[in-house]
């Protein structure tokens, strides 16, 4: 019982010091980031005239940050943090249940406790979880997109929600949810490459001590293989968050997954689909890390024990 409380404090701290890097990376991923007009000059051949040509450029995480604090003031990095502390208990629970419950199932079909065990169930516990704590996401998402001055009132997440609901109905709520199950795939590629990882690093430390001490060396290079898996995992799923996040726009042109994916290419082209990327990363790879390593430690020292 104490670990979980554990779990869901360390969860709760995570979300409120992560919230601002989610409002930026949300704001970034969004449709109405104004994009700044830049005039490109290009010279001409032979006349030497210039011929201006218009262009855009795409405002940094910096500018973003700016511009938030600016006109908005610094609350509103904060936004969307009530659906996201009221989330992270159940959504960690529901996990944990569905991983638990769906482990047991695989071990019966499969290898107990292979790589494909383990990454059959996240697949199984990420789409219960997806499926339940949409609706919860989907109001966070609404909230970090409201962009309203210094001064004007903002919808809290009651607000937010009946809005929601008076606007598009119970189907509101589950917009994006097509792009979360894609991004269940981050989870098994992120456990692929750490499973591979973990096999090349437990190969190269055949030392005759080795069994007795898990070194701090040791721990480490397995935080390091976390952050690398979790690294390359965003890296290669990420566009689903942008293409989840685009879907969640209120009165949207974006309808469905693979046309939302589409009009992003089209309208501007494959950069978009990294947009927000950087907070994105500074939030997910210490947090896996610690999680991964955390595990393994716990499981070590559970293995002693006996």
């Amino acid at each position: 019982m104490n670990s979980h409380n554990e779990v869901l404090c360390s969860g709760t701290v995570g979300a409120i010091v992560t919230c601002p890097l989610e409002v930026l990376k949300t704001r970034l991923q969004s449709s109405g980031l104004t994009l700044r007009p830049v005039f490109q000059v290009q010279l001409g051949t032979l006349s030497g005239t210039g011929v201006i040509r218009p262009g855009t450029v795409t405002p940094g995480l910096l500018q973003v940050l700016r511009s938030i604090l600016e006109k908005e003031g610094p609350r509103s990095l904060f936004r969307g943090l009530g659906p996201n502390l009221v989330g992270v208990a159940p959504s960690r629970a529901i996990y944990f249940a569905a991983y638990s419950k769906s482990k047991e199932m695989f071990n019966g079909l499969f290898v107990p406790n292979s790589g494909v065990v383990h990454m059959s169930s996240a697949g199984i516990a990420a789409f219960v979880t997806n499926s339940l704590m949409n609706p919860v996401w989907m109001v966070k998402t609404r909230m970090q997109l409201e962009k309203k001055s210094r001064g004007e009132k903002k919808m809290n997440a009651l607000q937010c929600a009946r809005y929601v609901y008076k606007t598009e109905g119970i189907r509101g709520f589950y917009r994006g949810l097509t792009a979360s199950y894609a991004g269940i795939s981050e989870t098994m590629i992120c456990f692929l490459i750490y499973e591979t990882l973990k096999k090349h690093l437990a190969s190269s430390q055949f030392t005759p001590n080795s069994e007795k001490e898990k070194g701090a060396s040791d721990f480490l290079s397995l935080m390091m293989a976390a952050a690398f898996s979790k690294g390359c995992a965003s890296c290669i799923a990420y566009p689903h968050e942008v293409i989840r996040t685009r879907l969640r726009e209120e009165g949207s042109k974006y309808k469905y997954f693979f046309q939302t994916g589409r009009l992003i290419a089209v309208e501007e082209g494959y950069a978009a689909f990294y947009r927000g990327l950087v907070p994105q990363l500074i939030k997910q790879i210490p947090n896996t890390a610690i999680v991964l390593s955390t595990y393994e430690l716990i499981v070590h020292l559970l293995g002693d024990s006996k």
